[in-house]
């Protein structure tokens, strides 16, 4: 066998599936496959090390950490752009450039959405990817090249789109390394189901890691690349915006092409950037406003700059979504699982259209690595939909007054010591009969996606607490109908609909009682592994670590957490209890052969399902093997859709991802996969 013939081979198939995956959304092969051809790879390259090249799929990561930054001039200047915040200032900059040159008044435009991440010049000779760089001071950049490297969408070689484009002998681009929201929000989970710091911003996020010295650590990011322009090249290349962005697309760039807009007039111009400002929220990257260029490159270069703004584009900003205020004091909360986290209380503040009084503050150490004290002005952030939360403290406007902020030791629901896991960020209160838990978790317990107690919400959880009623969720199955008359509030219709409701959640399957049960790192998905394979509760009591971690879905981090649950007082007297009551429900295999039918295959639910409703469809999935999750990526098998379904419809048809009614998924749990 030809042995540089195969490795060439090997390196053309990864480059494909490279491609497919992290910038089409779109694989032909699974992941177990993938990691066969790149296995493949890697053991030939380490047996004959002659045979690697520096475009490998196996040389993104696996240099040793820099110890600083070379500088490195850019080809051409990397400007910015000048900013307008309304209709009026977009006239006005068309009327300036309009004067300038009439064929203003001709040409069309293109508008981009304005990429909120790290701006990166990336550099190619004859095809191969030789150097990247930030912007920097626009004129001389910092070489991250090793970290660039590990961002999956970025080509190490180009062409790598699946349609023939001719490339250049020498071509630099410019681009903006970001992380898309779902993927941020996917790291912050696991990185707090691991008791590790997590971050604020997705931003920040993305630079901190290209711009720190061990490329391990920047591959540990979900960094995604989006290019948008052709800095320099040897050889001709389009000469209009519109062009520009689909030559780099069929060069295999990842591109914001498909949300980006032609526009014939200025009037349609306005009416693009007041479309993007209402759908920003709807977009899978963070933005700040929109990008309006002239799509004929060689007028926007020849009506020059104003100081070292190009005339030929300008930035639309959208309304701020970061203000500023006062931060008046610092709560806390007590989590169901212990967990004490702390909140901003503040001056009332208007953000993107909505009065905003409190806003998350992370964690003790983000309070402490930012220095934000009591009386601070601080900034704030609301983007879309999500909660707003600190950025970090405006100390230009620091007053003698602000207090600086020390964490608490005790319980503010208990007055029990707080405690450190070793190697987690966050403080715990470990008392079992702590009030603040305790209706926390009964809440849980009773939840739609846990044993379903209809009409037990958190106002009936605190009142059962504060009189004393339970002390662990098991108590609810041992209730007094007359006591519970005797309370304020509490008639005899409303207590019996209770009573039923609490009845009716005996007979809930082992997964729903196992994520009620509130162990710290098990939700939905992970209790239907462990329903799955461990078949009863007395099994949870008796299993050991390693047999734990030998469950799909379950790793060390939740099996310790597993195993250190059921080794507290606390846990042992609920599980009695439970048992005592007639709360021990066996896994129902689903007559047997059918149990498994959507083992390994992952769902999103969108719209209402009118045979089902969701969490009992949930529940029907995961009883037969399957998965469910919330958002739809490349690795999501199957979308549910309902009545009135959402964005995920949209977001499934994107990707290429098969859409089911419900007939379907019985068709697929009768037949198997399509």
């Amino acid at each position: 066998m030809d042995l540089e013939k195969r490795a060439e081979e090997l390196r053309q198939e990864l480059r494909k599936h490279n491609y497919r995956y992290y910038v089409l959304n779109a694989p032909t092969i699974s992941d177990y496959e993938y990691d066969q051809l790149y296995k493949q790879l890697e053991a030939l390259e380490a047996a004959h090390p002659d045979l690697i090249t520096p475009d490998s799929p196996t040389q993104r990561v696996g240099i040793e950490p820099a110890e600083g930054f070379t500088r490195v001039r850019h080809p051409a200047p990397i400007l910015s752009l000048a900013n307008s915040y309304d209709a009026d200032d977009l006239r006005a900059w068309y009327e300036r450039i309009g004067k300038l040159d009439e064929r203003v008044t001709h040409t069309a435009f293109h508008v981009e959405p304005k990429l909120d991440g790290l701006t990166v010049v990336l550099h190619y000779e004859n095809g191969l990817f030789t150097l990247g760089a930030t912007r920097g001071d626009g004129e001389y950049g910092e070489d991250i090249t090793a970290n660039l490297r590990t961002i999956r969408s970025l080509p190490l070689r180009i062409p790598a789109g699946e349609t023939p484009a001719d490339v250049p002998d020498r071509l630099v681009v410019r681009g903006e390394a970001i992380i898309m929201l779902d993927d941020f929000k996917a790291m912050n989970r696991s990185l707090e189901k691991q008791g590790q710091k997590t971050f604020v911003n997705p931003r920040n996020t993305a630079s901190g890691a290209l711009r720190q010295l061990d490329p391990a650590l920047t591959a540990e990011r979900p960094i995604s690349l989006l290019c948008y322009a052709i800095v320099d090249a040897d050889g001709p290349v389009p000469g209009y915006q519109s062009e520009v962005m689909d030559y780099l697309t069929r060069l295999g760039f990842p591109t914001a092409e498909r949300w980006s807009a032609q526009a014939e007039s200025i009037d349609d111009v306005i009416d693009v950037c007041d479309a993007w400002e209402q759908r920003r929220s709807s977009l899978p990257f963070e933005v700040d406003g929109v990008v309006v260029k002239l799509d004929d490159l060689a007028l926007s270069e020849s009506l020059g700059f104003v100081g070292k703004d190009p005339r030929g584009a300008i930035a639309y900003k959208f309304p701020a979504e970061v203000v500023t205020t006062t931060l008046n004091d610092v709560g806390i909360n007590v989590g169901r699982t212990g967990v004490i986290t702390p909140y901003a209380q503040l001056e009332p503040v208007e953000v993107g259209g909505v009065t905003v009084r409190q806003a998350t503050l992370h964690n003790f150490d983000f309070i402490e690595d930012k220095d934000i004290r009591i009386g601070d002005r601080v900034l704030i952030k609301r983007a879309g939909e999500v909660i707003p939360y600190v950025i970090g403290p405006v100390l230009e406007a620091r007053t003698d007054d602000a207090k600086p902020y020390q964490a608490p030791n005790t319980c503010p629901s208990c007055g029990e010591m707080l405690e450190r896991v070793e190697g987690e960020v966050a403080l715990y209160c470990v008392n079992a009969a702590c009030p603040a838990q305790l209706v926390r978790n009964l809440e849980h317990f009773a939840s739609r996606g846990a044993m379903d107690i209809e009409g037990m919400g958190i106002k009936i959880a605190a009142i059962l607490v504060e009189e004393g009623f339970v002390q662990d969720v098991a108590d609810i199955f041992y209730l007094d109908r007359e006591r519970l008359i005797a309370l304020e509030g509490f008639g005899e219709k409303k207590v019996d609909n209770l009573i039923a409701a609490i009845d009716d959640a005996r007979r809930q399957p082992l997964a729903r009682l196992i994520n009620a049960l509130g162990i710290r790192g098990v939700g939905e998905v992970v209790a239907a592994d462990l329903a799955r394979a461990l078949g009863t509760l007395a099994r949870l009591k008796d299993v050991d670590q390693e047999a734990l971690e030998d469950i799909p879905g379950v790793g060390p981090t939740i099996a310790q957490t597993i195993i250190d649950w059921r080794r507290s007082s606390g846990s042992q007297e609920l599980l009695r209890k439970l048992k005592a009551a007639g709360v021990w429900p066996q896994y129902d295999a689903v007559e047997g052969e059918t149990a498994a039918t959507l083992d390994g295959l992952t769902f999103v639910i969108t719209g209402t399902v009118p045979e089902m409703d969701r969490n009992a469809l949930k529940t029907w999935i995961t009883e037969r093997g399957g998965r469910v999750t919330g958002s739809v990526s490349s690795k999501t098998s199957y979308v549910i859709a309902g009545e009135n379904p959402g964005s995920k419809l949209d977001r499934a048809r994107e990707l290429g991802i098969e859409v089911l009614d419900f007939q379907g998924l019985q068709s697929i749990t009768e037949h198997g996969p399509r």
